[in-house]
């Protein structure tokens, strides 16, 4: 959850800004959460609560209504809708969102199953809920391989993506010159790229940077790498508190009580709250 908060949050400011330098600055004022961050936020807080998936995000986005970005437009309709109902999309919106749903100790099956749902309240395209769930796939995934290996390399995580590739039937023979700069917000373009970056990442930093730096829908893009390379390699400490501090409080208390119920072991904010730890760094 925390990767794809960082990875949103990096990309915020190059989301109509690209740039394709790799050794750009992570955190600036210029950054911001985006309505990535709070749509993964209002999957966390569903979950913790037993609440309706489409029901949070409705209640979130309209108290955030004005994000860094903005929102889509049909989302936006959407959100300001009285009586919303799914529109049929295929975008990257349902894919940023699911990250919550992959740390809950589900089989992959009902993984599947659960992150359906997140997406169905408003990408009810087949494509839109199979980028979904094909994220969600990789992070259960990861994370086992996490478990499983100290030295990760490039073959292991393909060997891993098997089973996330024969479920998708996606295509990650990529070449970055085919990729670079080019703005595509649907799941069918943006979740084989994240998959591909990846395949491509020695760590989690180096996974954002590659996501950000490709000039394309930034955020979105990092978010979704991010919530990916959490599972595989973890999220350094300094990170996960730069971009815990660019939240309302009302989003870090969901966050410290999404990873106490069900990700205690890979949080890497032992003791936030803190004196010590209430700065932006």
């Amino acid at each position: 959850m925390l990767g794809a908060i960082i990875g949103d949050i990096v990309g915020s400011r190059f989301e109509f800004n690209s740039s394709n330098d790799y050794n750009f600055e992570l955190f600036t004022d210029e950054c911001s959460f985006t309505d990535d961050t709070i749509c993964t936020v209002a999957i966390a807080d569903a979950l913790l609560h037993g609440a309706d998936y489409g029901v949070s995000l409705h209640t979130w986005c309209r108290k955030y209504i004005h994000p860094k970005g903005g929102y889509g437009g049909r989302f936006r309709q959407w959100v300001l809708s009285d009586e919303p109902h799914p529109y049929n999309s295929f975008g990257n919106g349902s894919a940023m969102r699911v990250s919550p749903i992959a740390w809950q100790n589900l089989n992959a099956d009902r993984m599947i199953y659960e992150a359906e749902k997140t997406a169905a309240c408003t990408h009810n395209h087949p494509e839109g809920i199979k980028g979904a769930q094909t994220i969600a796939l990789a992070i259960h995934y990861g994370y086992e391989l996490r478990r499983q290996s100290t030295q990760i390399n490039r073959e292991d995580i393909l060997n891993k993506f098997k089973k996330v590739l024969e479920f998708s039937g996606y295509d990650i023979n990529i070449r970055r010159e085919d990729v670079i700069n080019k703005f595509d917000e649907t799941c069918q373009g943006t979740v084989p790229v994240a998959l591909w970056i990846i395949t491509e990442s020695t760590g989690f930093e180096d996974a954002i940077r590659k996501a950000v730096s490709l000039g394309a829908d930034a955020d979105t893009l990092g978010a979704i790498v991010g919530s990916i390379a959490e599972a595989i390699w973890g999220v350094p400490t300094n990170l996960a508190l730069c971009a815990m501090n660019y939240l309302p409080s009302e989003m870090q208390r969901i966050v410290l009580m999404f990873y106490k119920m069900y990700a205690r072991d890979i949080f890497p904010l032992d003791g936030y709250g803190d004196e010590s730890a209430s700065a932006r760094p």
